[in-house]
Protein backbone atom coordinates (compact mmCIF):
# COMPACT_ATOMS: atom_id res chain seq x y z
CA UNK A 1 0.00 0.00 0.00
CA UNK A 2 1.34 3.43 -0.97
CA UNK A 3 2.33 5.59 1.97
CA UNK A 4 0.83 9.10 2.03
CA UNK A 5 3.17 12.05 1.54
CA UNK A 6 3.64 13.77 4.91
CA UNK A 7 4.63 17.44 5.07
CA UNK A 8 5.00 20.08 7.76
CA UNK A 9 4.56 23.84 7.50
CA UNK A 10 6.54 26.37 9.55
CA UNK A 11 6.55 30.16 9.73
CA UNK A 12 9.64 32.38 10.13
CA UNK A 13 9.93 33.33 13.81
CA UNK A 14 10.16 37.01 14.76
CA UNK A 15 13.10 36.64 17.15
CA UNK A 16 16.54 35.04 17.19
CA UNK A 17 15.40 32.86 20.08
CA UNK A 18 12.45 31.72 17.97
CA UNK A 19 14.85 30.85 15.15
CA UNK A 20 16.97 28.74 17.50
CA UNK A 21 13.94 26.93 18.91
CA UNK A 22 12.60 26.13 15.45
CA UNK A 23 15.90 25.02 13.93
CA UNK A 24 17.46 23.33 16.94
CA UNK A 25 14.45 21.81 18.73
CA UNK A 26 11.19 21.72 16.75
CA UNK A 27 12.55 20.61 13.37
CA UNK A 28 14.89 17.95 14.85
CA UNK A 29 11.94 16.55 16.83
CA UNK A 30 9.68 16.44 13.77
CA UNK A 31 12.49 15.06 11.60
CA UNK A 32 12.19 11.87 13.65
CA UNK A 33 8.80 11.35 11.98
CA UNK A 34 10.54 11.16 8.59
CA UNK A 35 8.45 13.73 6.70
CA UNK A 36 8.70 13.88 2.92
CA UNK A 37 9.22 17.65 2.96
CA UNK A 38 8.72 20.87 4.92
CA UNK A 39 7.44 24.27 3.81
CA UNK A 40 8.11 27.77 5.13
CA UNK A 41 5.66 30.65 4.82
CA UNK A 42 6.47 34.05 3.34
CA UNK A 43 4.81 36.43 5.81
CA UNK A 44 1.99 38.90 5.21
CA UNK A 45 2.98 41.39 2.56
CA UNK A 46 6.01 39.29 1.63
CA UNK A 47 7.65 40.60 4.78
CA UNK A 48 9.96 37.67 5.47
CA UNK A 49 11.66 37.09 2.11
CA UNK A 50 15.24 36.78 3.36
CA UNK A 51 14.29 34.84 6.47
CA UNK A 52 12.08 32.42 4.55
CA UNK A 53 14.88 31.54 2.15
CA UNK A 54 17.37 31.32 5.03
CA UNK A 55 15.21 28.84 6.93
CA UNK A 56 14.47 26.73 3.84
CA UNK A 57 18.18 26.67 3.03
CA UNK A 58 19.12 25.63 6.58
CA UNK A 59 16.44 22.92 6.69
CA UNK A 60 17.94 21.44 3.54
CA UNK A 61 21.63 21.87 4.42
CA UNK A 62 21.59 21.19 8.17
CA UNK A 63 18.70 18.77 8.52
CA UNK A 64 18.86 17.15 5.08
CA UNK A 65 15.13 17.49 4.53
CA UNK A 66 13.55 18.58 1.27
CA UNK A 67 12.03 22.02 1.81
CA UNK A 68 9.73 24.39 -0.06
CA UNK A 69 9.59 28.17 0.02
CA UNK A 70 6.30 30.03 -0.18
CA UNK A 71 6.25 32.97 -2.59
CA UNK A 72 3.54 35.63 -2.86
CA UNK A 73 2.57 38.39 -5.27
CA UNK A 74 2.24 40.97 -2.49
CA UNK A 75 4.49 44.02 -2.60
CA UNK A 76 6.73 42.76 -5.41
CA UNK A 77 7.30 43.57 -9.05
CA UNK A 78 7.96 40.82 -11.59
CA UNK A 79 11.67 41.62 -11.49
CA UNK A 80 11.76 41.42 -7.70
CA UNK A 81 10.01 38.06 -7.86
CA UNK A 82 12.50 36.92 -10.49
CA UNK A 83 15.33 37.93 -8.14
CA UNK A 84 13.84 35.86 -5.30
CA UNK A 85 13.52 32.84 -7.58
CA UNK A 86 17.07 33.22 -8.83
CA UNK A 87 18.29 33.44 -5.23
CA UNK A 88 16.28 30.34 -4.36
CA UNK A 89 17.74 28.50 -7.34
CA UNK A 90 21.28 29.49 -6.29
CA UNK A 91 20.58 28.00 -2.83
CA UNK A 92 19.39 24.73 -4.34
CA UNK A 93 15.73 25.38 -3.49
CA UNK A 94 13.63 23.61 -6.12
CA UNK A 95 10.14 23.74 -4.63
CA UNK A 96 7.92 26.84 -4.57
CA UNK A 97 4.38 27.31 -3.25
CA UNK A 98 2.95 30.10 -5.42
CA UNK A 99 0.34 32.24 -3.66
CA UNK A 100 -1.38 35.57 -4.12
CA UNK A 101 -0.64 36.25 -0.48
CA UNK A 102 -2.18 38.27 2.33
CA UNK A 103 -1.97 42.07 2.32
CA UNK A 104 0.27 43.74 4.91
CA UNK A 105 -1.15 44.03 8.43
CA UNK A 106 -3.92 46.59 8.66
CA UNK A 107 -4.85 46.46 4.97
CA UNK A 108 -8.28 44.96 4.38
CA UNK A 109 -7.89 44.19 0.69
CA UNK A 110 -5.17 43.02 -1.65
CA UNK A 111 -3.72 45.75 -3.87
CA UNK A 112 -1.70 44.88 -6.95
CA UNK A 113 1.86 46.22 -6.97
CA UNK A 114 2.66 48.27 -10.07
CA UNK A 115 4.70 46.01 -12.31
CA UNK A 116 3.66 42.93 -10.36
CA UNK A 117 0.88 40.35 -10.43
CA UNK A 118 -2.71 40.56 -9.28
CA UNK A 119 -3.54 36.86 -9.26
CA UNK A 120 -1.68 33.72 -8.25
CA UNK A 121 -2.26 32.01 -11.61
CA UNK A 122 -0.02 34.71 -13.11
CA UNK A 123 2.71 33.88 -10.60
CA UNK A 124 2.35 30.15 -11.34
CA UNK A 125 2.77 30.82 -15.07
CA UNK A 126 5.77 33.10 -14.39
CA UNK A 127 7.56 30.45 -12.33
CA UNK A 128 6.72 27.79 -14.90
CA UNK A 129 8.24 29.93 -17.64
CA UNK A 130 11.45 30.32 -15.63
CA UNK A 131 11.71 26.54 -15.40
CA UNK A 132 13.48 24.29 -12.93
CA UNK A 133 10.96 24.46 -10.08
CA UNK A 134 8.26 22.13 -8.76
CA UNK A 135 5.28 24.43 -8.26
CA UNK A 136 2.57 24.06 -5.66
CA UNK A 137 -0.51 26.22 -5.23
CA UNK A 138 -3.27 26.66 -2.65
CA UNK A 139 -6.80 25.31 -2.74
CA UNK A 140 -9.75 26.29 -0.56
CA UNK A 141 -12.29 23.56 0.23
CA UNK A 142 -14.78 26.17 1.44
CA UNK A 143 -13.88 28.74 -1.23
CA UNK A 144 -11.44 31.64 -0.79
CA UNK A 145 -12.62 34.25 1.69
CA UNK A 146 -12.10 36.98 -0.95
CA UNK A 147 -14.12 35.21 -3.66
CA UNK A 148 -17.60 36.72 -3.53
CA UNK A 149 -18.91 34.76 -6.54
CA UNK A 150 -19.16 31.48 -4.62
CA UNK A 151 -16.95 28.49 -3.92
CA UNK A 152 -17.49 26.79 -7.31
CA UNK A 153 -16.11 29.87 -9.05
CA UNK A 154 -13.09 29.78 -6.75
CA UNK A 155 -12.59 26.07 -7.48
CA UNK A 156 -12.71 26.72 -11.22
CA UNK A 157 -10.02 29.37 -10.74
CA UNK A 158 -7.91 26.72 -9.01
CA UNK A 159 -8.34 24.54 -12.09
CA UNK A 160 -7.01 27.48 -14.14
CA UNK A 161 -3.98 27.76 -11.82
CA UNK A 162 -3.25 24.09 -12.34
CA UNK A 163 -3.55 24.54 -16.10
CA UNK A 164 -0.96 27.34 -15.86
CA UNK A 165 1.61 24.90 -14.48
CA UNK A 166 0.96 24.00 -10.84
CA UNK A 167 2.17 20.48 -10.06
CA UNK A 168 0.18 19.93 -6.86
CA UNK A 169 -2.32 21.56 -4.50
CA UNK A 170 -2.15 22.10 -0.72
CA UNK A 171 -5.42 23.10 0.88
CA UNK A 172 -6.31 25.69 3.44
CA UNK A 173 -7.12 24.23 6.85
CA UNK A 174 -10.65 22.88 7.27
CA UNK A 175 -12.57 20.91 9.88
CA UNK A 176 -15.38 19.25 7.91
CA UNK A 177 -14.15 16.51 5.61
CA UNK A 178 -17.41 16.79 3.69
CA UNK A 179 -16.20 20.18 2.44
CA UNK A 180 -12.94 18.64 1.21
CA UNK A 181 -14.70 15.74 -0.54
CA UNK A 182 -17.11 18.14 -2.28
CA UNK A 183 -14.16 20.29 -3.38
CA UNK A 184 -12.19 17.28 -4.64
CA UNK A 185 -15.18 15.89 -6.51
CA UNK A 186 -15.62 19.23 -8.30
CA UNK A 187 -11.97 19.30 -9.35
CA UNK A 188 -12.00 15.67 -10.48
CA UNK A 189 -15.03 16.32 -12.68
CA UNK A 190 -13.11 19.24 -14.23
CA UNK A 191 -10.29 16.88 -15.17
CA UNK A 192 -7.80 17.74 -12.40
CA UNK A 193 -5.27 14.92 -11.97
CA UNK A 194 -2.48 16.56 -9.92
CA UNK A 195 -2.22 15.57 -6.23
CA UNK A 196 -4.55 17.51 -3.92
CA UNK A 197 -3.33 17.26 -0.31
CA UNK A 198 -5.54 18.33 2.61
CA UNK A 199 -4.14 20.84 5.10
CA UNK A 200 -4.62 19.80 8.73
CA UNK A 201 -4.19 21.90 11.87
CA UNK A 202 -4.33 20.16 15.26
CA UNK A 203 -6.20 22.62 17.50
CA UNK A 204 -4.09 23.97 20.36
CA UNK A 205 -6.45 26.41 22.10
CA UNK A 206 -10.05 27.48 21.57
CA UNK A 207 -9.25 31.20 21.36
CA UNK A 208 -6.42 30.69 18.88
CA UNK A 209 -8.39 28.54 16.43
CA UNK A 210 -11.36 30.93 16.53
CA UNK A 211 -8.98 33.76 15.64
CA UNK A 212 -7.36 31.76 12.82
CA UNK A 213 -10.64 30.70 11.25
CA UNK A 214 -12.00 34.25 11.39
CA UNK A 215 -8.95 35.41 9.42
CA UNK A 216 -8.95 32.68 6.76
CA UNK A 217 -12.67 32.07 6.39
CA UNK A 218 -12.67 28.41 7.45
CA UNK A 219 -15.81 27.27 9.28
CA UNK A 220 -15.94 25.65 12.70
CA UNK A 221 -18.83 23.11 12.59
CA UNK A 222 -21.43 23.51 15.32
CA UNK A 223 -20.47 20.27 17.07
CA UNK A 224 -16.82 21.27 17.09
CA UNK A 225 -17.65 24.72 18.45
CA UNK A 226 -19.70 23.15 21.24
CA UNK A 227 -16.74 20.96 22.18
CA UNK A 228 -14.32 23.88 22.10
CA UNK A 229 -16.55 25.86 24.46
CA UNK A 230 -15.84 23.21 27.09
CA UNK A 231 -12.11 23.96 26.90
CA UNK A 232 -12.09 27.75 26.90
CA UNK A 233 -10.23 27.86 30.22
CA UNK A 234 -8.21 24.67 29.82
CA UNK A 235 -5.60 24.88 27.06
CA UNK A 236 -4.01 21.55 27.97
CA UNK A 237 -7.29 19.66 27.64
CA UNK A 238 -8.05 21.57 24.44
CA UNK A 239 -4.72 20.45 23.00
CA UNK A 240 -5.55 16.81 23.79
CA UNK A 241 -8.97 17.24 22.18
CA UNK A 242 -7.29 18.81 19.13
CA UNK A 243 -5.01 15.78 18.72
CA UNK A 244 -7.98 13.42 18.84
CA UNK A 245 -10.07 15.50 16.43
CA UNK A 246 -7.21 15.79 13.91
CA UNK A 247 -6.52 12.05 14.20
CA UNK A 248 -10.13 11.17 13.37
CA UNK A 249 -10.18 13.70 10.55
CA UNK A 250 -6.99 12.22 9.04
CA UNK A 251 -8.21 8.64 9.43
CA UNK A 252 -11.27 9.39 7.29
CA UNK A 253 -9.24 11.30 4.70
CA UNK A 254 -6.77 8.42 4.40
CA UNK A 255 -9.61 5.91 3.98
CA UNK A 256 -10.72 8.00 1.02
CA UNK A 257 -7.26 7.74 -0.53
CA UNK A 258 -5.83 11.25 -0.17
CA UNK A 259 -2.26 11.38 -1.54
CA UNK A 260 -0.84 13.08 1.54
CA UNK A 261 -1.38 15.14 4.68
CA UNK A 262 0.03 18.65 5.15
CA UNK A 263 0.27 19.72 8.79
CA UNK A 264 0.15 23.34 9.93
CA UNK A 265 2.48 22.86 12.90
CA UNK A 266 2.50 26.43 14.27
CA UNK A 267 6.22 25.77 14.86
CA UNK A 268 5.42 23.18 17.52
CA UNK A 269 6.15 19.46 17.45
CA UNK A 270 3.94 17.84 20.08
CA UNK A 271 0.46 17.72 18.53
CA UNK A 272 1.62 16.78 15.04
CA UNK A 273 3.83 14.05 16.51
CA UNK A 274 0.94 12.55 18.46
CA UNK A 275 -1.42 12.63 15.48
CA UNK A 276 1.07 10.82 13.25
CA UNK A 277 1.78 8.26 15.97
CA UNK A 278 -1.96 7.66 16.32
CA UNK A 279 -2.12 7.09 12.56
CA UNK A 280 0.86 4.73 12.54
CA UNK A 281 2.72 7.17 10.29
CA UNK A 282 5.44 8.37 12.64
CA UNK A 283 8.33 6.98 10.58
CA UNK A 284 10.64 4.20 11.62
Amino acid sequence: MRQPVISFEFFPPKTDEGDRTLLQKTIPALKELRPDYCSVTYGAGGSTREKTLMIVDRIQREHHLTAMSHLTCVGSTKEQLRAVLLEARALGIKNILALRGDPPGGDAEFTKTEGGFEFSYQLVAFIKEMGGFCIGTAGFPEGHIACKEGREVDWDRLKAKIDCGADFVLTQLFFSNADFFRFLDHLTKRGVTVPVCPGIIPILTASQIKRFTALCGAALPAALLASLDQYVDNDEACGEFGIEYATQQCEELLRHGVPGLHFYTLNKARSTTHVLRNLGLAGS
